[in-house]
């Protein structure tokens, strides 16, 4: 998962949201169309969550520090095919939904469903593979400039229940993360800090608890942002029996509007936790909810 120029809500923009020139324009009210196809998205997940009925795995990827504006709304799917440590797997979704409430306030629900097969193909023997439900809330504390050497800083926190919606996974978890972000050289850094402590995958299991880590990049090619390097490096340390992971992933955002980016992302794996290798492609559209 990411990073996100300074304007005057610098919490916000300094390490994530990319800038856009007088140009580009945002869309207006919402379409019955787009209505349609929210209403497909929600009846597709609310699908996928109800056949998950085995397997569950501890995730974590690194966050930005962008905060959606007042009353819009954004997506960011993935979808690809990873290689595991034996098995592969088909990522039927990696999703982020973002709601923004306040200027410094958003509303985050994160989870993940994937079919994993055998070590031959992604549809052999496939089950239901799904990390839990991260609801949680993102705050942007606070931001400050040094204008003398054209850097800017900003401080926020992103914390929430996460929800066992495997079958047969029990009990709820909750996680926390600390972000710093730094926008240097129109280069955005936002270092991630914190725990999870996961629902248990049975009613017999243990609950994966850890200590995580994580550093997201954007790196804009052009004055506009309109195509940037994005990078994450993730790892988490485990007081369970869970294999610690650590991962790296690289690829190129397109950003053709201020409401739709398209990505690219590789993926490498290097310890046991992790997955070995795989690539996924996104799309993050944003619509507005309600005009403020």
């Amino acid at each position: 998962m990411p990073l996100r120029s300074t304007s005057s809500r610098t919490v916000q923009r300094l390490p994530s949201l990319p800038s856009y020139p007088p140009g580009r324009r945002c869309p207006g009210k919402d379409s019955v169309a787009k209505l349609r196809t929210r209403g497909a998205l929600v009846v597709f997940f609310a699908a996928c969550f109800a056949q998950a009925k085995t397997g569950t795995r501890p995730l974590f990827e690194p966050t930005d520090l962008e905060l959606e504006d007042p009353g819009w709304l954004g997506f960011d799917f993935q979808t690809g095919t990873i290689r595991g440590r034996d098995p592969w797997r088909v990522v039927v979704s990696d999703f982020e939904f973002n709601a923004g409430v306040l200027p410094n306030l958003e509303l985050d629900i994160d989870a993940s469903y994937a079919l994993e097969g055998s070590n031959r193909s992604p549809f052999s023997q496939p089950h239901a593979v799904t990390d839990a439900l991260w609801t949680s809330v993102k705050w942007g504390v606070k931001d400050w400039h040094e204008d003398t050497l054209g850097r800017s800083w900003a401080l926020g926190m992103q914390a929430g229940p996460k929800l066992p919606i495997a079958r047969g996974s029990r009990g709820v978890g909750i996680e926390g993360l600390v972000l710093l972000g730094l926008l240097a050289h129109k280069t955005h850094f936002v270092l991630n800090a914190g725990f999870l402590n996961d629902p248990r995958s049975s009613a017999s299991g243990s609950r994966p608890f850890g200590l995580e880590c994580g550093l997201d990049i954007r790196a804009p090619f052009d004055q506009a942002d309109t195509v940037a390097f994005i990078g994450e490096l993730a790892g988490v340390h485990f007081f369970s029996s869970d294999p610690h992971q650590l991962s790296t992933t690289a690829g190129l955002s397109y950003s053709p509007y201020q409401y739709l980016d398209l990505s690219i992302v590789g993926l490498a794996g290097w310890l046991n936790g992790s997955d070995r290798y795989g690539l996924l492609l996104g799309v993050t559209p944003k619509f507005r909810w309600f005009s403020t």
